[in-house]
């Protein structure tokens, strides 16, 4: 059944002109993982170009980062993980998308956190924190947080975590640098989902 939901959710997001990306993609980039055993939900910015053109999220630089991040955490991308974004079509040169185009994904995404109703959110980014929680707060504030948030009419946890095309600029694995604290971040996840 949640296959068969998710299945015709993705129809409607094929068909999708609400907004002018729904003009300029290649792919809608809908999801990646498994639906059945995934225990956490993933959600990003946006598709990038690589995105766009494979129609999986997070398959770029920062997607292989991301693997390697979840390798280390002990989080398996293709059973314990469903991954989304904000927007399910590339903004052009890779932009934010706006409040508009948000706006015009945001049935599909409230939909898939419904279908797959996650034991924990993962807002991996900014654009993701504050699509859900306060524009104003800084994710780099309260980063690996477990915030309980009432989304799609149940309180769920969540937890913001740095986008890994942020940590591309860092190197150090030292103690409190981005990295240290993004490899934190997802071993307390990984200690939430088992």
């Amino acid at each position: 059944m949640k296959r068969e939901n998710l299945d015709k959710l993705k129809q409607e997001c094929l068909e999708c002109k609400k907004c002018p990306l729904g003009e300029t993609r290649i792919n809608i980039v809908f999801s990646d993982g498994n639906a059945d055993t995934a225990k956490a939900i993933l959600i990003g910015e946006a598709p990038g170009e690589n995105e766009d053109k494979t129609g999986t999220p997070f398959v770029g630089r920062a997607g292989k980062l991301l693997n390697e991040f979840l390798k280390k955490a002990g989080i398996s991308r293709e059973k314990d993980l469903y991954i989304i974004n904000t927007v399910k079509c590339r903004p052009p040169k890779n932009r934010v998308p706006t409040d508009t185009e948000k706006a015009a994904c945001e049935n599909y995404l409230l939909k898939q956190i419904e279908i797959i109703n996650p034991e924990v959110m993962i807002f991996c980014g900014a654009t993701a924190l504050k699509s859900f929680y306060d524009k104003k707060i800084q994710i780099s504030k309260i980063r690996g947080e477990v915030l309980e948030l009432e989304i799609g009419g149940k309180k769920r946890k969540c937890i913001p975590i740095f986008h890994p095309s942020y940590l591309l600029r860092y190197h150090s694995l030292e103690e409190g640098s981005p990295r240290d604290l993004m490899l934190k971040d997802l071993t307390k996840i990984k200690n939430l989902i088992s």
